[in-house]
């Protein structure tokens, strides 16, 4: 056969495909990594001298397809992933919880009523918004220990109200984000 990449990818084209076949172990991808490399082959400019294993350059290019196939293949849910979603239980639905959600959101709203304006939006900004409390603080012209403090009895009085207990979060990074 001519010299050329795509005469030498052709000319061995049985012997990668069996050596793509021990590593991939999946017929059907062997076939897709062939068809994709000759493509890419077939559409190469010439290349005079620039690869001293020409052979090893068309393997390593049939591999590297293979890993950019299977990094494509990996963003996407298989067909069995999808059937399990889809056939997957939802407890959420289930009528006590809709039930008892409800009556959470009910006492929250009667609970953030109850409390202070600056309270409320402390709140707020600490655990929707997710501020920085130093960023609050300058917000409300107070201290960040002032935040704390607000902030600390805005949620035991929410979680009295809810029947919760409060979890307080201490450590270096306990201050920084809410």
């Amino acid at each position: 056969m001519e010299s050329t990449m795509l005469g030498l990818f052709v000319d061995h084209y049985q012997d990668f495909a069996r050596r793509l076949r021990m590593r991939l172990r999946s017929d059907d991808m062997v076939d897709d990594v062939m068809q994709e490399t000759f493509l890419r082959v077939e559409g190469m400019r010439a290349v005079e001298g620039g690869s001293t294993n020409p052979t090893g350059y068309l393997f390593r290019m049939a591999l590297n397809v293979a890993a950019d196939q299977r990094r494509a293949d990996s963003r996407f849910l298989t067909g069995q992933e999808v059937d399990e979603l889809l056939h997957m239980a939802d407890d959420a639905l289930d009528p006590a919880h809709v039930f008892q959600a409800r009556r959470d959101i009910a006492a929250l709203q009667e609970a953030l009523a109850e409390l202070t304006a600056r309270q409320r939006d402390i709140l707020i900004a600490a655990r929707v918004e997710e501020q920085p409390h130093t960023d609050i603080a300058a917000r409300f012209g107070i201290s960040v220990r002032m935040v704390g403090k607000d902030l600390r009895k805005a949620l035991e009085h929410c979680g009295d109200r809810l029947d919760r207990r409060v979890v307080q979060r201490f450590g270096p990074g306990a201050g920084k984000t809410s």
